[in-house]
């Protein structure tokens, strides 16, 4: 099993690395994380390192480049598609317009601020 570990400066993933099974003691989250974390510095690798998870079983998303990771909540959230858009109650970002509900393709026009259909 693989376990994967990001790196936060400022709140931002910057890098996501993997970390094996053995060197977390053959742990699952959350026991894990601690491990990984000392194995990581043990490799002379500063910073600091949150374990995420591929399936988003904890932390809500699995970490990417340029994720927030909100520490108060524990989670990972996606970089804001559009400044017009504002975080949910379950850190999901939602339109200032719900998306139409015809089952059509629509796109968000952010300087208009409305869904255009696509095609």
């Amino acid at each position: 099993m693989i376990n994967y570990f990001a790196l936060m400066v400022d709140g931002i993933v910057e890098e996501v690395i993997t970390v094996s099974s053995d060197n977390c003691d053959g742990l699952l989250y959350p026991e894990s994380e601690p491990v990984g974390q000392a194995f990581i510095q043990s490799l002379g690798i500063d910073g600091v390192w949150v374990q995420t998870s591929v399936d988003g079983g904890y932390r809500k998303h699995f970490a990417g480049y340029g994720m927030i990771y909100n520490a108060t909540a524990d989670v990972f959230i996606t970089p804001q598609p559009f400044a017009s858009w504002s975080l949910d109650a379950n850190y999901d970002w939602q339109a200032p317009i719900a998306y139409p509900a015809d089952g059509k393709q629509y796109s968000w026009d952010e300087a208009n601020q409305v869904w255009v259909l696509a095609g």
